[in-house]
């Protein structure tokens, strides 16, 4: 029978408190068990079937039902508890790609590691990367273009170009976006230098890259790409670089192209690069007063442009057409300037130039009453060559110098850029005498120029010229080799009191002794006296 509502309730307290008094219970007992080994009988424990006795007693089996019931609605909401917790946790994350595309599993991801890589390599997973994009690129023109995935937020942190497109008033809201006039080999070295500060520049798309880095105003990579142009500037390249320089405004690789082209003018003019370059910038080579070369090799570097120029246009090449093409920039030529055999030779029988031009180009060689010419009349200036002279006195003996199909050979450095032209050497000191010479120029053991000529030296303790076909550039802070083969009077000037360092204008030269050196040229004496340089 059920007990009275009264009784249930006292049992109930009981229990409550039996369970209550549980735990302490069973610490009190484990230490007074220590103490004496006995437990007290006020802190007896209570049996399991005494527990299912009470049990029963307070719960009888009408009542059973309601607790079973309980429990298992219970149960029910701790498991849909459960599940709502579980639907509620974050999914797990999506497979990265990595630069090739290829997935790298949730459980690589970077930022579980226990030493997850630096930020610039985990933002650089997502450079070239679909996940998370939320902008593509269409780059290049119709018919070439490639279609990039892109992140707003890096490129606008990056560009103020690409924050006014994507967050300003006139923000861009189409989800891909075309640019026609960037190389898509340009666009993905922006974006990866965007994304990882990483610059990866290659001679064929560094112009290409430059021209993107200013449509974008992301200065150190366009300084990054000037560099890079800098220092692979040579002659062959040195015109389309300048007229590249000028469209980027980029005055110091302006500077350093001219550097290049005045010192290696008929290298520069002879050059396929030459042919590429625009009107404008033809004009302006053709106008430098520093051009260091004959004025024949400007007027066929000239005619080479007008016949590339009249391809471009599919314009048949004629003398007429390559006249046309020319325009004012003929006339820029200072054909008057060039020798009488040369113009004859040469710009006479080019055909580009009218019967009445030549006819008083004639006259003006020839006639005392020289007639009025369209063309410049001055010879351009050129570049004045200077000399290093490294001893600070000379001398002759009986027994010295001799040659005897021996090497003298000494080596230099510069803390600044030069171009050497060729070398100062002494002569026989016994009057008046003829040498063949071989002289030649190395780094790390590469020639880099060389010419075999011969020179006429009067018996004085001057120094005689002997010169390379072109001048060759010599990068700072590096050695270089140069040496001389003489063969003629074996007796002739020699250095002395040389010097280890050597102040000219404002470059400075080393000079150390060199292996190749066979017969006893150094750097406290000996042969090769003077180097010769533009700057």
């Amino acid at each position: 029978m059920p007990l009275p509502h009264g009784c249930l309730n006292g049992r109930i307290m009981k229990c409550l408190t039996f369970f209550l008094l549980l735990p302490e219970t069973l610490k009190k007992s484990k230490k007074s068990v220590r103490s004496n080994g006995k437990v007290p009988g006020c802190y007896e424990i209570v049996p399991l079937s005494l527990k299912k006795k009470m049990a029963a007693e307070l719960y009888p089996a009408s009542t059973n039902t309601n607790i079973a019931n309980s429990n298992a609605a219970a149960a029910n909401s701790k498991k849909n508890a459960l599940q709502l917790q579980q639907s509620a946790q974050p999914p797990p994350p999506p497979q990265l790609q990595n630069l090739n595309n290829n997935n790298l599993e949730s459980a690589n991801w970077p930022a579980d590691r226990a030493s997850p890589p630096p930020l610039a390599c985990r933002n650089a997973l997502m450079f070239n990367n679909e996940l998370m994009a939320d902008v593509h690129f269409i780059v290049g023109p119709p018919g070439a273009s490639k279609k990039v995935p892109a992140h707003k937020y890096v490129l606008a942190v990056g560009s103020s170009v690409f924050y006014a497109m994507f967050y300003g008033d006139l923000a861009e809201v189409k989800s891909e976006i075309h640019i026609p006039d960037v190389e898509p080999a340009a666009f993905l070295i922006l974006l990866k230098y965007m994304y990882s500060d990483e610059i990866d520049l290659e001679a064929d798309t560094v112009l290409a890259t430059l021209y993107a880095a200013k449509k974008y105003i992301v200065p150190a990579l366009a300084k990054a790409c000037v560099n890079f142009l800098e220092t692979s500037l040579e002659a062959k390249n040195a015109c389309v670089l300048l007229s590249q320089s000028r469209l980027f405004e980029e005055p110091e690789l302006t500077q350093r192209c001219w550097e290049v082209i005045d010192a290696q003018a008929e290298m520069a003019l002879k050059s396929e690069g030459f042919c590429e370059i625009d009107q404008q910038t033809l004009e302006i080579i053709v106008t430098r007063e520093a051009l260091n070369t004959k004025e024949v090799v400007v007027f066929e570097a000239v005619l080479n442009w007008a016949e590339a120029e009249c391809k471009r246009q599919g314009l048949p090449v004629t003398p007429r057409n390559k006249r046309n093409v020319l325009g004012k920039a003929l006339y820029l030529v200072r054909i008057p300037t060039m020798t009488l055999e040369e113009f004859a030779n040469g710009a006479a029988q080019s055909d580009i130039l009218t019967l009445e031009e030549t006819h008083n180009i004639f006259l003006w060689y020839t006639a005392a009453n020289k007639p009025k010419l369209e063309f410049p009349l001055t010879k351009r200036k050129g570049l004045v060559p200077q000399r290093c002279h490294r001893f600070q006195s000379s001398a002759y003996r009986s027994n010295q110098w001799r040659y005897r199909g021996r090497c003298d050979s000494i080596q230099f450095a510069v803390d600044k850029r030069i171009f050497i032209a060729g070398l100062g050497l002494y002569g026989s000191s016994c009057g008046k005498a003829e040498y063949s010479v071989k002289i030649e120029l190395k780094r790390l053991g590469v020639v880099l120029a060389q010419n075999l000529t011969k020179f006429t030296s009067d018996g004085s303790s001057n120094t005689f010229s002997v010169w390379f076909e072109h001048p060759v550039q010599v990068e700072q802070d590096t050695f270089y080799n140069v040496s001389a083969i003489l063969d003629g009077n074996e007796l002739s000037y020699f250095g002395q009191e040389g010097m280890t360092e050597v102040q000219c204008g404002k470059v400075t030269f080393q000079f150390q002794c060199s292996s190749d050196s066979t017969n006893g040229t150094g750097v406290q004496g000996g042969q090769i006296p003077e180097l010769i340089f533009y700057a």
